[in-house]
Formats: structure tokens, C-alpha cells, sequence
């Protein structure tokens, strides 16, 4: 498993145990990673690309796909003989991985499954929008194998449906982001937002949905978009994947709440899409 920008190892523990002690995958394993490590990326301010906007992921995060590397030769040693390694990413640790099977021995993995990863580069052109990868997204985009969806490999993107942003400015009739409950299905379906207010006459844009609306659009070039609170849903899906979206899923393990807000990870979420694992 590939854990987002910021996130260390302990973040995905609950997430790892589950689909170890619940749904029988012993060779459940997470990339060691600690928050400091990610100062390493400070590396790239050193690289003129990072200025031009065309900075390429090795030699900046090698250390990075060198701990993806430890993971995935571990979980081998825990797998059966000749036995197929799927790959999780969440968000960073979505595009990271394809990195990682471009540039490492990939000939084992079956699955790539990315939670809330934003997989395209930003639009150009798009005023006030600013490539915060500083050219990875592009790259990726440029040298990384399409997503596939056949016997022999499999990508399945998985986005959330938290929160619809909104602009900065000027007046905007999105649906409200106070999320007061949410209802899981046991058996199927999909997390769905539940809300007390009236839906009839939808419900001017909160302060939070303007933020939340920014930063979709340095992601997607729009504000008024739906997305996991982080991610917006249509940066998370690839051309050829499997595209899921879960209604009412928040995008990081820290500061979700398993009843009223839910990540990707958490148990009722992992229902739905852990069947991915098992097939």
C-alpha cells in the first residue's frame, strides 16, 4: 500500500489490520513512511525543472519508491508461490505507484487500485490555477503506462463524493456540505450523504464550499465540482480504468470518523470495494 503526501505508515494501520483479520489478505502490507521523510522532496527546489514546471519524479522521490519497492518484496514473501501482488494507492500514493510499476518490476501485480488519487495534470491556461506538482502530473501523464482493464491487469479509481465546491466569488446554488449523517448499506449500494436541511430550494455556498472549491480547482481547473474534500471526482477517474464514485466519502484517514465521516478506508466504505482485492 502507497500512502498519500503527508501521511506515514500508522495512518493506514486500521485500513491494513481490516484486510488482514476481516477479509483474509495476510500479505497486507503498508510502505514505511514517516511524516519527515516527505521533507526529502524539499530536494526538488535544488532542480531547475521544479521552476520550469517540468520536474520528473526520479531522482526527487526515489527514496520514496524505493519504501513502495520494500513493501511490495515483503508482501511477495507473504504471498503464495506465484501468487499475484495487488497495489493500493491513496491520493499521491495513486500516481506514485504508477510510477513505481513503470520504473520496477511490475510483472506481478495484477491490480492497481487508487482511492482518491489525482491522476490528471492541471489544465493550462486556466487563470489562477498553479501546477502544484510542478510538472509530475504531466509526466506521469506523458510516460506512464494507460490505465487497462483486462485479465492480466487491472486498474480500479475510486473517488468521493463528499463535498460540492464552489468559486470564490459571486453567488453559487450548490448542495450544502453540512453533513449531519451518513447511511451505509450493509449489502451493496453506495455511502450516501444524508441531510436534514431542505432540499427543495438548494442552499447559497458556504464559506467551507468556496475553500474546499479552491482547491479543486488547482486540481481540476474547476471549483463547482464534486470531490472527496481534497480530490474532485473527475481528477480521480483514468480513461480505461474501472471509475467508481462513493457518495459521502471523505479523503484522508486523518480527521475522518468512521460513522460520520468516512475515508476510503473506513469498514463500511472497504466493503464495497474490497472485493477488487479478492477477485
Amino acid at each position: 500500500m502507497a500512502q498519500g503526501l503527508g501521511n506515514n505508515t500508522g495512518d493506514y494501520a486500521p485500513l491494513a489490520a481490516a484486510l488482514r483479520e476481516d477479509h483474509g489478505l495476510p500479505a497486507a502490507v503498508v510502505a514505511r513512511v514517516t511524516r519527515p521523510d516527505w521533507l526529502r522532496n524539499a530536494a526538488g527546489l535544488a532542480d531547475a525543472n521544479y521552476w520550469r514546471g517540468t520536474l520528473s519524479p526520479r531522482p526527487v522521490l526515489d527514496w520514496y519508491l524505493e519504501r513502495v519497492e520494500e513493501a511490495v518484496s515483503e508482501a511477495r514473501k507473504l504471498c503464495a508461490q506465484d501468487g499475484k501482488i495487488s497495489l493500493i494507492g491513496h491520493s499521491a500514493g495513486g500516481w506514485l505507484a504508477r510510477v513505481y510499476m513503470e520504473e520496477f518490476d511490475a510483472s506481478d501485480i495484477s491490480l492497481l487500485l487508487t482511492l482518491g488519487t489525482p491522476h490528471l495534470p492541471p489544465p493550462k491556461g486556466v487563470q489562477g490555477v498553479i501546477d502544484q506538482t510542478r510538472g509530475l502530473l504531466n509526466y506521469v501523464e506523458k510516460n506512464c503506462a494507460p490505465a487497462v482493464y483486462t485479465p492480466e491487469l487491472r486498474y480500479v479509481c475510486i473517488a468521493g463524493r463528499y463535498i460540492q465546491g464552489a468559486p470564490l466569488l459571486g453567488s453559487s446554488a450548490v448542495a450544502s456540505d453540512e453533513v449531519l449523517a451518513v447511511d451505509t448499506p450493509s449489502e451493496g449500494g453506495e455511502a450516501v450523504i444524508v441531510n436534514t436541511s431542505d432540499k427543495s430550494t438548494p442552499s447559497s455556498a458556504t464559506w467551507r464550499a468556496r475553500f474546499v472549491g479552491q482547491g479543486y480547482k488547482q486540481v481540476c481547473g474547476r471549483a463547482d465540482v464534486w470531490g472527496d474534500g481534497v480530490v474532485p471526482e473527475m481528477a480521480a477517474h483514468l480513461e480505461g480504468a474501472l471509475n467508481i464514485s462513493f457518495d459521502g466519502v471523505y479523503h484522508s484517514p486523518v480527521g475522518a470518523d468512521d460513522e460520520e465521516r468516512p475515508w476510503y478506508g473506513s469498514p463500511a466504505i472497504l466493503k464495497q470495494w474490497v472485493h477488487h482485492l479478492l477477485s
